[in-house]
């Protein structure tokens, strides 16, 4: 008797096989492509799907393979490097605060409307509790002000970052805007975006490389 392919449960209900997800989500996050582009290349092998379809993949499962994933990669360094720049949102420009160590692993991201102290507060805190408390030995800035000043602010909050030694560095920080590398994610189409939360989508794209 046939016995029934195993399937992962988080492909359960799903009409399409695992390895066409999976594939499809892999080249959206890891080349220039389209949702169409996409439809376009799937139809080429014989499968139909919907654009629409293609982005609830990368919506539902990009987060599901980067928590898989950090289970076996290698922990977040002590040693962070962040800086704060600008993007462009549907023709509105919006401030991305982002982190990697000094090997190029991502430690974090935030994408905010505002840009000042408190949104400086809010991507540390962030990125220490995405990194299960892992305090950084040394964190480099860019220069930000607002950044040192939120620093400042989270040593009163915490103690522990009274331990913390901040330095500015441009050399250091040219890691963090490796084009190509790490922040991939800033040439990433975002039609659907409404909002810093939907941004989940697209959080790991650093997960292939």
């Amino acid at each position: 008797m046939t016995q029934p392919i195993a399937r992962d449960p988080i492909y359960r209900r799903r009409v399409f096989d695992a390895e066409i997800i999976e594939l499809c989500v892999r080249w959206y996050i890891t080349y220039r492509l389209s949702y169409r582009d996409l439809v376009a290349m799937m139809a080429e092998r014989g499968v139909m799907v919907a654009h629409s379809t293609i982005l609830r993949w990368v919506t539902r499962y990009v987060p599901e393979y980067e928590k898989r994933w950090n289970r076996f990669s290698r922990p977040v360094g002590t040693s962070w490097r962040t800086d704060e720049t600008y993007i462009s949102i549907r023709g509105k420009w919006h401030h991305l605060y982002r982190a990697v160590d000094k090997r190029g692993k991502t430690v974090d991201f935030l994408l905010r409307r505002d840009r000042g102290i408190a949104a400086a507060q809010a991507f540390f805190r962030k990125a220490l509790a995405t990194n299960l408390n892992r305090w950084p030995r040394k964190v480099t800035l860019d220069g930000h002000v607002p950044s040192y000043r939120a620093l400042r602010l989270l040593r009163r909050e915490d103690p522990k970052w009274r331990n913390v030694e901040v330095r500015t560095c441009k050399y250091l920080n040219n890691i963090v805007g490796a084009p190509g590398k790490v922040w991939r994610f800033q040439r990433v189409k975002i039609p659907h975006w409404q909002g810093a939360s939907h941004a989940t989508g697209n959080r790991a794209l650093g997960l292939w490389r």
